[in-house]
């Protein structure tokens, strides 16, 4: 056993990793050193999730922002950026498709658009869950107060995934305009969580000034926590942000930190993203095979899909819905796993 193997074991046995282990876990490695990490992961997400995947609908109905961020292609400051919002009608109409191919999650991601006030959310969130009873909605919806992650709560959501970014004061300020702060959307966590939600934060990998150093905090930040969700993907530059130039992120590193995550948190909810699936043909099922666990097909309209960009080269922007979804669980049985017919909620949930 070498220095890497070694550390494997330890962390997962610990379920806790040192900044120089992570160091190790990212650093140089073989192909059969990063399949030992792969499969140890692999075997805590079997044991837990029984080679269950969880399908996602994800509703993009809104790329109006009122943010500014440096990486996000649906900026306010954008003015390329060609803007659309769904009606209710359409978003219910979307849950009404995914529905009848088998979805049992709807994932509701937008900016921040003031236009979705927080009755109208709540009316939203109500109608989908009074015509599909069965199913659990997810907001990602970005910072609001405690009042409105509650009255969200009240008409019947029930998670919410709010990415925090980095956990690094610093580099939150590099990322970010001088109007948001880290210490408010760490609040916001916490606010969820003391509610009831179940909740996922999560980073860019490769995003531009992270460091070793700033993936230790946001591992550290995530132990406090305690999410039932952590969504990674690779950083992709958009050609309409300041990051335009900047690399994109390893696909490699997004893998290995995917099965570090599942190491740390054998019972989390981790999504395979689209960002990974957009850098490698094949990113979701290696993804799978570095411990995911869920998969978020796009139920928004066609006509609408080419618009939410937050980076460049996006899969999947042209397929319908029932498209999607035979392609990926075809994919999923390919590679041993099989799409679940639950909610998929976290095990601390169900």
């Amino acid at each position: 056993m070498n220095e890497f193997t070694k550390t494997v074991d330890a962390v997962r046995q610990g379920r806790n990793i040192t900044k120089e282990q992570l160091a190790c876990l990212l650093g140089q490695a073989g192909s059969e050193e990063e399949e030992y990490l792969f499969t140890a992961a692999r075997e805590i997400a079997d044991a837990v999730f029984h080679k269950q995947v969880f399908l996602r609908g994800l509703i993009e109905f809104t790329n109006y922002c009122k943010n500014d961020c440096y990486y996000c292609g649906i900026r306010c400051g954008n003015r390329a950026a060609e803007r659309y919002r769904l009606s209710e009608d359409e978003i219910l109409s979307c849950c009404d498709s995914g529905a009848a191919l088998g979805f049992r999650t709807f994932v509701l991601q937008g900016g921040e658009d003031p236009y979705y006030t927080d009755e109208r959310m709540s009316a939203i969130v109500r109608s989908i869950k009074d015509r599909h009873p069965d199913c659990a909605v997810t907001l990602s919806i970005g910072e609001k107060s405690h009042e409105s992650y509650q009255m969200f709560h009240d008409a019947g959501a029930d998670r919410y995934l709010l990415r925090h970014e980095t956990a690094d004061e610093e580099h939150y300020a590099k990322l970010h305009p001088k109007s948001m702060s880290l210490a408010h959307r760490k609040q916001c966590l916490y606010d969820l969580k003391e509610i009831g939600y179940q909740v996922g934060c999560g980073i860019m990998v490769g995003s531009p000034y992270q460091t070793i150093d700033t993936i230790y905090e946001d591992i550290a930040f995530m132990q406090e926590l305690g999410p039932h969700m952590i969504g990674i993907g690779p950083f992709l530059a958009h050609k309409d942000t300041p990051f335009r130039d900047e690399q994109n992120g390893s696909v490699q590193t997004t893998l290995r930190l995917l099965a570090i995550l599942r190491l740390l948190f054998p019972k989390v909810l981790l999504p395979a993203t689209t960002a990974l699936g957009t850098a490698d043909a094949l990113g979701r099922e290696k993804g799978i095979l570095a411990g995911a666990n869920v998969l978020m097909p796009n139920l928004s309209p066609v006509s609408v899909r080419g618009k939410y960009l937050l980076y460049d080269g996006k899969i999947c922007t042209g397929e319908e819905a029932a498209e999607c979804v035979v392609c990926l669980r075809n994919r999923v049985e390919r590679i041993g796993y099989r799409v679940a017919e639950s909610r998929g909620d976290h095990p601390d949930f169900a």
